[in-house]
């Protein structure tokens, strides 16, 4: 994921990618903005318009605007991790043509591993309490393919 070349050759002959990537081995604060710089050079090139990417909600601002992972309380055992994805987001906005049309759609809180899919969603700041089912999560991915509604921008997604 971070070889634009590899990107470009396995996107050629789609028209969007839906990205969820992590490695383990390397440094978030270099994975994340390797993997940004390799999707806005590959898809272009492989002739992909539309990227929906999966990012964290610990770098969505909530509704007093204060970054989720930067409130009281929040866990900072993961902000190297955070702030890498947050990274990654950002060189996206830098280095992504003009035709290359992107959104990155996070969990406004969490994962609800429990609870039945609604169906639905909403769009919503980030708030850790917020939860969204996996399937409901998913189903606004695919939507923001099917019928593109943001553009070049970082989302919170919640139950509805």
């Amino acid at each position: 994921m971070t070889d634009p070349a590899a990107v470009a050759r396995l996107a050629a002959g789609h028209d969007a990618a839906i990205v969820a990537v992590y490695d383990p081995a390397t440094s978030p604060g270099e994975f994340f903005p390797a993997v940004a710089r390799a999707l806005a050079q590959g898809l272009p090139a492989a002739g992909v318009t539309r990227l929906v990417s999966v990012g964290l909600a610990s770098v969505l601002p909530t509704a007093t605007g204060d970054l989720l992972m930067d409130t009281p309380g929040y866990p900072q055992e993961w902000r190297e991790f955070y702030v890498g994805h947050g990274a990654g987001t950002e060189t996206l906005r830098a280095a992504a043509p003009d035709s290359l049309d992107w959104v990155v759609l996070s969990p406004a809180g969490d994962f609800d591993d429990e609870a039945e899919p609604s169906g639905g969603y909403a769009l919503a700041p980030a708030a850790a309490e917020s939860r969204i089912t996996t399937a409901d999560f998913a189903r606004a991915l695919l939507d923001e393919v099917e019928v593109t509604t943001l553009h070049r921008t970082h989302a919170g997604v919640s139950a509805a």
